[in-house]
């Protein structure tokens, strides 16, 4: 999809977008009958008894055979799906596909006027950032658009329960670390992370929670949930000088500087992994592991490679296992032509070290 940024009022980014009239999923007839095996809500199989995979067909944003309404490859979540089911990672089995987010879940952490906003067009559009949005009607954006956020957000909660039964989940979608109690932004609507997390307290199946943020922008909107929260530990590591501006405080974020590349990157991750750890003692770790850090993003401009990526990722599962700490990864952002590859090696990556355990 063809993306132009430009400032808003605000001085935040906005986009306008061509509309492309064809549909959004690979063609073949195989792909398809993939993608048909993951519809339903159903329990899956554990890699190695050690990692869940999450996915769910209905993540995917469709209105009308129109392609994309916002910056971001949505079929990402589909074609990494897809590779390691074609390349003998997994099988459709294997995926938990999981439930949607009900009310009652959903108002763990955003409130009824959040939930109202959702009737407007108008405000969607404004959450997405996606200008062209406004004019649907509103229930075209509530079926094409809010269900699929929906269906990935309650992926984050199956992939957290399946991690605390048997050490590590990951939601092939989520991570939508900009949305707040009152309002979406930045192209996410609901905080999925969060969500989970207070579910699973409420649960009394945790009591606290580390929250690692590799997206390349802070999550700005998860560190304003948590904040005076002593049961949830948030770490933000982005590029200082983008999108949010303003940033909210998270309890530690390091500002990391543009073209900053995977040797300096990794470097700092690495050092700082032990210390969140010994900061938070957590039930839990949810890593936002989106790949906008990769070079020539164009939202973005640090320098790391998909090596760099797949690295990254295991850096931090390879801590929590030997923490043994129970691990959720979720995929956030990524607007580069490679991004879903990059995504598809790291979860390649773990697939095979978990394999070899």
């Amino acid at each position: 999809m063809n993306c132009r940024q430009t400032t808003g009022s605000a001085g935040l980014p906005t986009y306008s977008f061509i509309i492309i009239l064809f549909f959004v999923m690979p063609g073949c007839k195989s792909s398809k009958l993939l993608l048909e095996k993951v519809s339903e809500p159903r329990s899956g199989s554990p890699i190695n008894n050690k990692l869940a995979l999450v996915y769910s067909s209905r993540y995917q944003i469709s209105l009308y055979k129109l392609e994309k309404l916002h910056p971001f490859d949505i079929n990402k979540y589909a074609h990494i799906y897809l590779q390691l089911v074609t390349d003998s990672l997994i099988t459709p089995e294997d995926i938990y596909v999981p439930e949607p987010l009900n009310k009652e879940q959903i108002l763990t952490v955003h409130n009824e006027g959040f939930l109202k906003s959702l009737e407007s067009s108008r405000i969607v559009a404004e959450y997405l950032e996606a200008p062209l949005a406004k004019i649907l009607p509103s229930k075209v954006l509530g079926k094409g658009v809010l269900k699929p956020f929906l269906y990935a957000s309650g992926g984050t909660l199956e992939a957290a329960r399946q991690a605390l039964k048997y050490g590590a989940g990951i939601n092939i979608g989520g991570g939508y670390h900009h949305a707040k109690p009152h309002k979406g932004e930045g192209f996410c609507i609901y905080a999925d992370v969060p969500i989970a997390i207070r579910i699973l307290q409420q649960e009394g199946m945790i009591s606290k929670a580390l929250i690692i943020d590799l997206d390349v922008h802070q999550g700005n909107g998860t560190a304003l949930i948590f904040e005076n929260d002593e049961t949830v530990f948030t770490f933000s590591m982005h590029q200082g000088d983008i999108y949010p501006v303003p940033k909210e405080n998270s309890d530690l974020d390091i500002e990391l500087s543009a073209g900053t590349g995977d040797s300096e990157y990794l470097e700092i991750l690495t050092n700082h992994v032990p210390r969140l750890f010994e900061l938070s003692k957590p039930d839990i770790v949810f890593i936002i592991g989106g790949c906008d850090t990769l070079k020539d993003d164009p939202l973005a401009s640090l320098n790391m490679t998909e090596e760099g990526i797949v690295r990254r990722d295991w850096t931090v599962i390879n801590a929590c296992i030997d923490y043994k700490i129970p691990v959720v990864m979720t995929l956030a952002g990524g607007y580069s032509d490679n991004a879903w590859h990059a995504q598809y090696s790291s979860i390649k990556n773990i697939i095979e070290n978990i394999n070899n355990m």
